[in-house]
């Protein structure tokens, strides 16, 4: 028996309209903020190794700050594709110089012995697996949290039904949405955001709107799969 195969990206019209229909108080915000979906970056040619690095090199710093020492890195190893093969072009006092951190450093080099074991699954292979399958495969690399594989899932692999609710921004979100005293912790937000399943993922692209809404802010959330 074949296995299922996920497709990359979902009808974003279809997913409002059955928001709109299940969520008065959503539908209020999808009329207000207008057309939402990430289909450009589902489009994108995607390679899961390359954007784990990126994501690590991103962490904790400013587009700007971590485009910068990227930049430097892609020079410093001759290729834009951050791979085992060419991540290996450079040694850990050559990745400092570039201005790479110490732990970054250390889960790079964590990410490049998994993919030399064969342990990231190709794109080919994830289009077979289960979020919670892709999930379990990479949070064992040092420097990959839940909510890393989370924003790849939504933003470069297009799965439906995501809901990150340990970001503070989707957690705002729903405060707002329900007019809620208090920012609801990560269980009560799984709760209530089952309403909007099977469409989990283009719901928190409002609640992140909704949340810049809330802090008087025009630009999106920035995401490290972005």
């Amino acid at each position: 028996m074949s296995k299922v195969r996920f497709a990359r990206g979902f009808d974003a019209q279809n997913a409002n309209k059955a928001l709109r229909k299940c969520d008065p108080e959503l539908a209020t915000w999808i009329k207000r903020i207008g057309p939402l979906g990430d289909s450009a970056g589902w489009k994108k040619s995607f390679d899961p190794v390359d954007a784990l690095a990126r994501a690590i090199l991103y962490q904790q710093l400013s587009g700007k700050a971590a485009s910068t020492i990227v930049g430097r890195l892609e020079v410093a190893i001759g290729s834009t594709r951050l791979h085992c093969d060419t991540l290996s072009n450079i040694d850990d006092a050559g990745m400092r110089a570039c201005g790479v951190s110490g732990n970054k450093t250390l889960a790079l080099r964590d990410l490049m012995q998994r993919e030399a074991a064969g342990e990231i699954p190709t794109t080919r292979r994830m289009a077979t697996m289960e979020n919670d399958e892709i999930i379990a495969a990479l949070v064992p690399i040092r420097g990959i949290g839940r909510w890393t594989v989370e924003m790849m899932l939504m933003s470069r692999l297009g799965r439906q039904d995501i809901l990150p609710i340990d970001d503070l921004g989707i957690r705002r979100g729903i405060q707002i949405l329900r007019q809620l005293p208090e920012m609801p912790k990560p269980k009560e937000a799984a709760q209530l955001g089952e309403a909007w399943a099977p469409w989990r993922t283009q719901a928190s692209f409002y609640l992140w709107r909704i949340s810049d809404f809330s802090a008087a802010e025009k630009t999106p959330v920035k995401r490290s799969q972005s």
